[in-house]
């Protein structure tokens, strides 16, 4: 009996998977994974999603199968069940794209840099250097190194991906390809899918003619909140000048709403071609700075890897700095991820702080409140997390602060060890 879900993966075994790689060798478990993913089983559906980001984008790498899973994943958002909908729309996502590349959301996807740096290592530019090291290598003694090359060389006479952009720009045209049929599920009944198709639909700006019309009247008549948002930061990302849609939702009930509509206004005021007031950029600033001090919203967006609090600090950073903005970048600090919490105060640091604390330093509760935070933020993060950053002992000793995280402990009150406290009030 052929069911449904067997017609989405009709030709799935036509593809030679055992022949093409990905992460941990042969790609011959992909079409187990996927029939998992179509599959009732809950916890096996779990499992395939987490194989086939491992195998297919692992850390963010894509590889010579990659491309192949993505007209399965599409059939699937399309027409399977609704587990597997929104699971196929974050894995295509994710071999669009890697996890890097989505934190900088800010900017969008820089495809003709992609393109270009995808373009220097093509295989027509390669394969020739292959051969002119085959010539050199005959009479030579070392077997293994000519059979090694001669391997390279076939690898990339056969047409095979040969480096991690080229590999990613294969990966992302095979989603490319397969968005015009997915833009229908921008109004699909489950809300969690209309998010995860307007997020796949921020990164490819070569579309954006026609999903701007269709992300900004899901931004004006949307009624689930995070939908909304995400609508409002797509169109912001992509290039609108609707500026009457952002400046409508600046006044809306859901502060996620309003944040997503002061982040698109933000957007809108780095380009170059952008007709943008001041005072409406003053209202949008004000409102970050409102959503910098307060908790993140549940749920919230899936930009930046959901860290909200440094997807704001983030278009901050970015606009020219003032009072207001750089208070509230200071304000997100201590929410930000520890993984980029140490490069946004460094970033900020400067304007914070221009001119160093007299010697001696003030106490710590006589700064204002934006260089305790800053400070705070910095002290709550493991020492580990300080060479992330090799120079920021230095950089703060060049504002009269505490060089090391011991000190920096000590100068705020704060336990040598940190046994998990809470902040002090600040």
């Amino acid at each position: 009996m052929i069911t449904a879900d067997d017609n989405l993966l009709t030709g799935l075994d036509e593809v030679d998977w055992a022949n093409l790689n990905h992460a941990y060798g042969t790609a011959a478990d992909v079409p187990g994974q996927l029939r998992a993913l179509c599959g009732v089983d809950e916890q096996a559906r779990q499992q395939a999603v987490s194989s086939l980001f491992n195998h297919l984008a692992h850390q963010g790498t894509r590889y010579q199968a990659s491309p192949y899973a993505v007209p399965f994943l599409a059939r699937i958002a399309l027409a399977g069940r609704d587990p597997a909908r929104e699971h196929a729309l974050e894995l295509l996502t994710g071999l669009a794209v890697n996890w890097d590349e989505e934190r900088e959301i800010i900017d969008g996807a820089d495809i003709a840099a992609w393109r270009a740096e995808a373009a220097e290592n093509f295989s027509d530019k390669l394969l020739p250097l292959y051969e002119e090291a085959l010539a050199a290598e005959q009479g030579e003694q070392d077997e293994q190194r000519r059979r090694n090359l001669q391997d390279s060389r076939d690898w990339v006479a056969a047409g095979n991906p040969v480096d991690a952009r080229d590999s990613s720009m294969r990966s992302y045209n095979a989603v490319l390809a397969e968005l015009p049929a997915l833009y229908g599920l921008l109004e699909h009944e489950n809300p969690r899918v209309r998010t995860r198709t307007v997020y796949l639909l921020t990164w490819f700006p070569e579309l954006a003619g026609t999903s701007l019309p269709l992300l900004l009247g899901l931004a004006a008549h949307e009624d689930d909140a995070v939908v909304k948002a995400t609508s409002l930061v797509a169109v912001g990302i992509l290039g609108t000048t609707a500026l009457p849609t952002l400046t409508a939702s600046l006044d809306a009930e859901d502060g996620p709403i309003r944040w997503a509509a002061a982040i698109a206004i933000a957007q809108t005021a780095r380009s170059a071609a952008a007709e943008l007031d001041g005072p409406l950029l003053d209202r949008a600033v004000a409102e970050l700075a409102t959503a910098a001090a307060a908790p993140a919203p549940v749920p919230a967006t899936d930009y930046s890897l959901g860290d909200f609090h440094g997807h704001t600090a983030d278009v901050l950073l970015a606009l020219p700095p003032s009072p207001t903005s750089r208070a509230a970048v200071a304000a997100c600090l201590p929410s930000v991820s520890t993984s980029q919490r140490a490069s946004k105060a460094k970033a900020v640091l400067p304007d914070l702080f221009p001119s160093p604390l007299p010697d001696p330093r003030p106490p710590y509760t006589h700064l204002p409140r934006s260089q305790q935070q800053l400070l705070y933020a910095l002290a709550d993060l493991f020492e580990g997390w300080w060479n992330t950053e090799g120079d920021l002992g230095e950089s703060l000793a060049t504002y009269g602060l505490p060089a090391t995280h011991a000190g920096l402990r000590a100068y705020i009150g704060l336990p040598t060890v940190d046994h998990g406290c809470w902040p002090p009030r600040i």
